[in-house]
């Protein structure tokens, strides 16, 4: 079955391209909103996928239609090959790639960003929040990987105190890679503001089902744009209330 979100003429996105001496270049999506608040977004894969996944297309065109201009970038990783896992000894590189793409919506006058990204691409975002605290005001994070599957005990939060900036948790309520409850209890080491959306039915991929996935990703956009609003404080400079 083709994949439509990958397949569909991109009329509401183009192509971004930016390379500047000593970074990774940046590579993706660029959402632009019709009216611009003053709020960017850069949002990123998982480890097997990259700027095309489905939902992160799902969550950037809700997040554009808000006002939100947006970056779904791959990382260093995917660029240098079209598949397969990122490699330990490379993160730190797909860290910088992130880095730059903030960095790039910042140009285009983004006062506010918020920094994303599924799974793998969520855990980078706060490694590097935790590296360097000023490089988002806010953190949206879709099926973060607590732990590996069925080793509950290699949590993968040592970074968590240093974070600054509130952060969003988007998490299924089957998520092998750590359950609501293990996700609620280890959001406590967070010094920052938080809040856990829980997706009933929803796996890893937050999906329920293939049949029901473009239906589910809408439902998340909502409920993370929404919870953006009162966590992260985006209303600000969307016309909302303070």
């Amino acid at each position: 079955m083709a994949d439509t979100a990958r397949d569909a003429t991109p009329a509401d996105w183009t192509p971004f391209a930016m390379d500047e001496p000593g970074r990774p270049a940046v590579r993706g999506h660029l959402h632009r909103a019709d009216s611009p608040t003053g709020v960017g977004l850069v949002l990123t894969h998982g480890a097997g996928g990259d700027s095309r996944t489905p939902l992160l297309v799902a969550v950037a065109r809700a997040a554009a239609a808000a006002g939100i201009h947006v970056l779904r970038c791959d990382l260093p990783y995917r660029q240098a090959r079209a598949s397969g896992p990122p490699s330990p000894s490379g993160a730190p590189r797909d860290r910088a790639g992130l880095d730059a793409a903030a960095a790039a919506l910042r140009r285009m006058g983004a006062v506010r960003l918020v920094l994303g990204g599924l799974s793998y691409g969520g855990r980078q975002a706060t490694l590097l929040a935790a590296e360097e605290p000023g490089v988002a005001e806010g953190l949206l994070l879709l099926s973060y990987p607590l732990h590996p599957p069925g080793r509950p005990a290699d949590l993968r939060t040592a970074h968590w105190p240093q974070l600054r900036a509130p952060g969003v948790f988007v998490h299924g309520a089957r998520d092998p890679f750590g359950s609501p409850e293990e996700m609620r209890q280890a959001l406590a080491l967070i010094p920052a503001r938080t809040a856990l959306i829980v997706v009933d039915g929803a796996g890893h991929d937050l999906s329920r089902s293939r049949r029901a996935a473009a239906e589910t990703h809408r439902e998340v956009a909502a409920a993370a744009l929404a919870a953006l609003r009162d966590v992260a404080k985006v209303d600000i400079l969307m016309g909302g209330p303070s």
